[in-house]
């Protein structure tokens, strides 16, 4: 036996109780997921075949369709306050200040912590601790949580979720700003380049590759928002913030199994679509850097 056959060997050994793994809990429940789509499955016991009624009924129910407004809506908007936050801060953490290394640590910290303790922790500030100080200062729209309003509810969603994604973003950001070469600023310091214009034309085009690493990873996740909606407002008040995965798990164990598997697989067509689309844009911008 060659040394390559002896390397393949060793690489397919290495890699074959991965790929054993991945396709028994990954690939295989996905298939059947897709085909108990097309029953009237519950869950458990016998079920019949139905075709594509449960891709029509979900085209038309309202309530499907609230839910991947509010998640595509809320996806969208968390990115654009995370990227804006963790771009500002990376900025300040990567100039010329004391104790940046202790500040780049403090920083971090909420990308350790569980996102279901961060979300219990925020919904007794939003509910309890603001309503309060906001009675005792004399403050209207402060003497309410806005997690019991509809149409504010959100907002507090977004708040806890960046609080908690700005770290991770951060630190992409930083990397991307000290590979930045110092010799480019000095020379357009030199030209009388302010720092508006710094940013503008040197800093915002060579980091351009990170900030779309950031916005595709942040709208993946952010698409599959579940454990922080749970812990601040499940889902309410009513049903303003319900995310398309809470409804997907909830339909799990209400009945609607195969219901709910159509919706998986609708989500899951739509992810990919939005993830070839992401994937040729970092192309055209790989192309044109």
């Amino acid at each position: 036996m060659t040394t390559r056959n002896r390397t393949r060997w060793v690489d397919a050994a290495f890699l074959l109780p991965s790929l054993i793994l991945f396709t028994i809990l990954i690939t295989i429940p996905a298939v059947w997921g897709i085909v108990m789509s097309a029953t009237n499955s519950v869950g458990f016991g016998t079920w019949e075949w139905v075709g594509l009624a449960n891709y029509k009924m979900m085209f038309s129910d309202p309530a499907i369709r609230e839910t991947y407004l509010f998640t595509i809506g809320f996806a969208a908007c968390t990115v654009i306050v995370v990227n804006v936050c963790a771009l500002a801060l990376a900025l300040g953490l990567t100039s010329k200040i004391r104790g940046v290394v202790v500040l780049r640590t403090i920083y971090v910290v909420p990308m350790v912590v569980s996102s279901i303790i961060i979300a219990y922790v925020f919904n007794f500030l939003f509910s309890q601790s603001l309503p309060a100080l906001g009675r005792a200062l004399g403050i209207g729209w402060l003497s309410e949580s806005i997690l019991a309003n509809p149409s504010l509810a959100w907002i507090g969603i977004v708040i806890v979720t960046a609080w908690q994604a700005i770290p991770g973003t951060l630190l992409i950001y930083i990397a991307g700003l000290l590979s930045v070469p110092e010799d480019v600023y000095e020379a357009a310091r030199i030209d009388g380049a302010g720092a508006w214009a710094q940013f503008r034309t040197i800093t915002l085009p060579l980091v351009a590759g990170y900030v779309l690493i950031n916005v595709v990873l942040g709208l993946k996740n952010f698409l599959n928002a579940y454990d922080i909606i749970v812990g601040l407002t499940n889902g309410g008040p009513g049903t303003a913030t319900r995310s398309v995965a809470m409804t997907i798990i909830d339909g799990f164990t209400n009945g609607d199994y195969a219901y709910q598997m159509a919706n998986a697989t609708l989500f899951f067509v739509f992810v990919i679509v939005l993830s070839i689309l992401q994937l040729r844009l970092t192309r055209g911008k790989a192309a044109l850097a």
